[in-house]
């Protein structure tokens, strides 16, 4: 099966621009809920002498304390973390009461601390830097590996194109984010850092396994019309692409639904980003190149 992905990407334009203006608008007016680990809180750890109660099980329990979001974290066999916002003394009372309601603590095995605002905007500022580390790594891993390509379109091209891919499958899982915290009260945390600076990599090397077909196929047919060429390097890559995003897609569902909470956000992460990152490389970044050309060409 052969698709035209060239004739047709001013609607595949259209659908990315809209999906990101709206992924833009919804961080602008609902902003992003962070988490304890950005924002400060408290974290309370202990063990069960014996089965360690359920997520649901603890999160049913303290519900009546209004501790908002709550993330519990199972510590080995038979200890638990909990992440959530600043509590005072008596309120980290009641939550022991109700911890012990669902089976017997470990004497000693108690430990109760504060993470204070300095902290997180210190957690905030290192994130920043490894984004834009990640960033400046993947612009001269391109640079580097396009280096020797200059026709039809020059190498900074690949470059461009594949960061407009990137930011496209970033923001738009940033937006829905935005979305779930204003709605749901969905917190940004950690584990969904990691699967955005996940999502960085994967996106790329979507791009780049398109792009080597297009370098290998314009080195084999120098004199080809360069529209049908990159339309050409699409069909060619597109089972390979599919099943690739498939596969992992299967193993993310499974974790997403069966998983528990403390994974649930960061599976859907990933599962937004992959989709999007898949979308991007056949009908936004290769088809990019094309219309660099013709732009080009246009104005030479």
């Amino acid at each position: 099966m052969y698709i035209p992905f060239i004739r047709h990407r001013k609607i595949f334009y259209i659908i990315s621009v809209i999906l990101v203006s709206l992924a833009i608008i919804s961080v602008f007016v609902f902003g992003l809920k962070l988490g304890i680990d950005f924002t400060g809180g408290s974290l309370l750890s202990l063990n069960y002498k014996n089965q360690i109660p359920s997520s649901l099980e603890i999160r049913e329990s303290l519900k009546e304390l209004e501790l908002g979001e709550i993330v519990v974290q199972p510590v080995g066999e038979k200890g638990i973390l909990l992440r959530m916002k600043d509590v005072s003394e008596e309120n980290h009372q009641k939550i022991l009461e109700k911890l012990k309601k669902l089976g017997e603590i470990e004497q000693g095995s108690e430990s109760f601390q504060s993470i204070g605002p300095v902290i997180g905007q210190e957690l905030t500022q290192k994130t920043k830097i490894v984004v834009f580390l990640a960033l400046l790594a993947i612009l001269i891993y391109i640079a580097f590996s396009f280096r020797r390509i200059s026709r039809p379109v020059k190498s900074y091209v690949y470059g461009l194109t594949s960061l407009i891919a990137l930011f496209h499958d970033v923001l738009i899982p940033i937006g829905i984010f935005a979305v779930l915290g204003k709605f749901y009260g969905v917190e940004i945390t950690i584990p969904i850092i990691t699967a955005f600076l996940t999502i960085f990599g994967y996106s790329i090397n979507d791009s780049v396994v398109v792009f080597d077909r297009v370098r290998e196929n314009l080195l084999k047919l120098r004199k080809s019309n360069f529209e049908l060429l990159v339309e050409k390097s699409l069909n060619q890559t597109l089972t390979r692409s599919l099943s690739t995003s498939l596969t992992t897609l299967f193993v993310l569902f499974s974790i997403f639904f069966f998983g528990g909470q403390t994974l649930k956000y960061f599976s859907l992460t990933l599962i937004l980003g992959i989709i999007l990152g898949t979308y991007s490389s056949l009908f936004l970044a290769t088809p990019l190149l094309v219309s660099f050309y013709k732009f080009r060409e246009r104005n030479s």
